[in-house]
């Protein structure tokens, strides 16, 4: 059996504990103090429960001036107490007091390769970035790398940098202070511009006000987007079940769901058949090995990209040119009933060779369509729909002997300025949603590809991955240090409710919600380790809502329900400055890096559980797990 782990991410706060006076002895004793950083990140608690008067702290300060030497007996600039997380992911993680009078500032220095480098600080000239110092501890570019975490009941920051940090301030105006010019620090890193208002205007647009200021935002559409029919009452304390786990046969490439019969993993190989249950999938012993149209075995292509078609019983796989690179000229055609490659298709445009980085089904649930013809395509600069068919509308057939096939381009735009799209997904309707390098994610509906219905600004991180529920009313943006949720309804002049596909949005966009691990978990995941492959739970029937999204960094596959994201309520959302951010989360951990974790489809939910089971793939093996409706004792 596999290591399948969960654990809560959610935070459970303390008291505010002030800086106290006493003897030595009482300091002493609160540097001991810590707590279980596996379950819990609050601050440590001092021995004194009474609360101190700002005089009495700075009487206390004052006195320690033989350890810690401060011009003419004053205060040092910005005082903060800070901490250091040691024992990473072990039960013996706790915090410890790293400084418990040291000063912070943020600094503005050469741009240089190697952060941990000293460098002179800038005069204003040339190119240069916000730098947070605290005393002589730590030194770290502000970036969304540092993964800071807010806790404003506490007056209290958490971050990474070579290590997991807490500042702890003396006052709620220094807390806010920090936040405040952490914030504008990093949208200057960011885009190269002063944290002015009218600055962010032009980065974001004047129609997302909300995102500029979300303390103003509308989160209206948040609490009227629920769907009460068929949706699940949350449950926090769920337990998560490894039902199976078996070694794959090769290295796994991708991972294919079905939502009828059997499942699919790509490999090195071939592709090797599972059976589906409600308990997740199982191998049936079967493996397809690949076969070129001409019946030689052992075709040289490694792909990376599976997509199922036709009612599942054929699969295109593509395989990047160049190692590295997504991009490619063509795909293969599977017949996974004979397991032959029945088609080497090629994309042309014009009678001209093309690239594409992507493909996708035009909707949803077209893979359970037996007579699906047609899928979509993504380049860089291109958005298309593909048809297998000939002008005729006969779909081709591939000879021995007879040149590739080529796909017919039957709509789509090639666009001219620098898009740089990323990944693409469809709706239940076909509407497309669309991520890029430049973090924008673009809607478009299924009539038309040349113009983007609406478009939201990048947050300064490009979207690796995107998704989108199947009735539109929620698109999910990957990047590499958090997943941003976005809810595209709105309300028209004439007071219907749309989605973003659909039409303009105006200005009354709702601020999104980010999703991120806390700074102990994300440094416990490796500071290589990215997130990627953000999916909702997979539906394809009207009425039905997606319950859970997960994503993978590292070893991680890291679970939220839904609906408790959606809360505006919930509890991860106060005392916050800025985009909301959620990290209540379950996490499922393996003993080698996560290739993919996808739930199965909602047919293999049953009666005691919330949701299907969630299928994780690593390199040698795979493994289902189940979420129980059965609550935790304790």
């Amino acid at each position: 059996m596999g290591t399948s782990q969960s654990r809560e991410g959610h935070e459970l706060t303390d008291s505010d504990a002030e800086y106290h006076s006493g003897s030595e002895e009482e300091e002493d004793d609160d540097e001991d103090v810590h707590y279980d950083a596996v379950e819990r990140q609050e601050t440590p608690q001092s021995s004194s429960a009474s609360q101190r008067t700002l005089d009495e702290i700075d009487t206390k300060l004052k006195s320690l001036k033989l350890k810690y030497p401060v011009a003419n007996n004053a205060l040092p600039t910005r005082p903060v107490k800070l901490y250091l997380h040691i024992g990473g992911g072990t039960p013996n993680a706790k915090w410890v007091v790293a400084d418990k009078l040291a000063s912070y500032d943020f600094v503005k220095t050469s741009k240089i390769k190697d952060d941990d480098d000293d460098s002179q600080e800038s005069d204003g000239g040339g190119t240069s970035v916000w730098v947070l110092k605290v005393g002589l501890k730590v030194r770290v570019r502000v970036s969304t790398d540092m993964q800071l975490k807010m806790f404003g009941d506490q007056r209290r920051v958490d971050f990474v940098a070579d290590g997991v940090w807490a500042l702890k301030f003396y006052t709620d105006e220094e807390y806010r202070k920090f936040v405040t010019q952490f914030q504008d620090c990093l949208f200057e890193n960011v885009y190269g511009l002063e944290a002015k208002d009218e600055n962010k205007v032009k980065i974001y647009g004047k129609d997302f006000i909300g995102w500029i200021k979300p303390e103003v935002a509308d989160d209206t559409m948040w609490e009227d987007a629920e769907d009460g029919s068929q949706s699940t009452p949350v449950r926090i304390n769920q337990d998560l079940m490894e039902e199976f786990e078996e070694a794959a046969k090769g290295g796994v490439q991708s991972l294919s769901l079905g939502a009828l019969d059997n499942s699919f993993l790509v490999n090195d190989l071939g592709v090797q058949v599972y059976r589906n249950y409600d308990k997740g999938i199982h191998w049936k012993g079967a493996a397809v090995k690949f076969e070129s149209p001409g019946g030689s075995s052992g075709t040289q292509f490694t792909p990376k990209k599976a997509m199922l078609m036709r009612g599942e019983t054929n699969m295109m796989l593509m395989s990047p040119l160049k190692e590295g690179k997504p991009h490619t000229t063509g795909i293969n055609q599977l017949d996974i009933e004979t397991g032959k490659i029945v088609s080497e298709w090629k994309f042309e445009k014009d009678g001209t060779e093309i690239t594409m980085r992507d493909i996708t089904n035009d909707t949803k649930g077209s893979q359970l369509d037996p007579s699906e013809s047609t899928f979509l395509g993504l380049d860089d600069n291109r958005l298309c729909q593909w048809d297998m068919r000939d002008k005729s509308g006969i779909v081709q057939n591939i000879a021995k002997g007879v040149d590739s096939p080529v796909l017919q381009w039957n709509q789509g735009h090639q666009f001219s300025k620098g898009t740089n799209f990323q990944c693409f997904a469809t709706t239940g309707d076909g509407s497309i949603v669309v991520g890029s390098l430049d973090g924008k994610i673009r809607l478009y509906s299924r009539t038309s590809m040349r113009q983007a219905k609406t478009a939201f600004p990048g947050l300064g991180s490009p979207i690796t991955h995107v998704d989108v529920t199947y009735d539109g009313k929620w698109v999910l943006g990957t990047t590499d240090t958090y997943l941003i949720l976005i809810c595209t309804l709105f309300t028209d002049k004439d007071g219907k409710t749309k989605t973003g596909f659909g039409g303009r949005m105006g200005n009354k966009i709702p601020a999104p919600r980010l999703l991120k691990l806390t700074p102990v978990d994300s440094h416990w995941a490796g500071a290589n380790n990215k997130f990627h492959g953000g999916h909702f739970s997979w539906v394809t029937e009207n009425g039905k809502q997606e319950r859970h999204l997960v994503a993978t960094v590292g070893k991680f596959s890291v679970i939220w329900d839904f609906q408790q994201v959606k809360n505006t309520a919930h509890e991860c959302y106060r005392n916050q400055q800025g985009l909301k951010s959620c990290y209540c989360y379950k996490i499922v951990l393996k003993d080698e890096s996560i290739i993919e974790s996808r739930f199965m489809h909602d047919n293999y939910a049953v009666s005691d559980s919330p949701e299907a089971p969630l299928v994780v793939a690593t390199p040698m093996k795979v493994s289902s797990i189940s979420l129980s409706g059965k609550r935790s004792q304790g």
